[in-house]
């Protein structure tokens, strides 16, 4: 399982590897373009928030921690299918994606 981590302080939100491979792409490409928006996502750590949600900012640092040394191929309708998603609704929803 990787790890997102968002701002340098917040918990690490925590995807599988080849999801995180994907959710990288589509994240650098919104942000190369100045594209902030809004990420959702149920933690699985068992906190007290039961949905949480970021904005996602170019000015806001970001890590992408993987488990495995390998770089995953991406598949590039997968990529289309999450960019479709965000750019419909402006929220990118990590509920459903470990599915496609």
């Amino acid at each position: 399982m990787g790890r997102l981590r968002y701002d340098g302080h917040s918990d690490p939100i925590v995807i599988d590897d080849e999801t995180l491979a994907h959710l990288k792409l589509v994240i650098a490409t919104k942000l190369r373009r100045q594209e902030s928006f809004m990420m959702t996502w149920k933690p699985v750590d068992g906190g007290i928030d039961r949905r949480a949600s970021v904005w996602i900012h170019p000015a806001i640092p970001l890590q992408f921690g993987f488990d495995q040394p390998d770089i995953h191929v991406v598949d590039p309708r997968r990529i289309q299918e999450i960019m479709q998603g965000l750019n419909a609704t402006g929220e990118l929803v990590l509920d459903h994606l470990s599915d496609l």
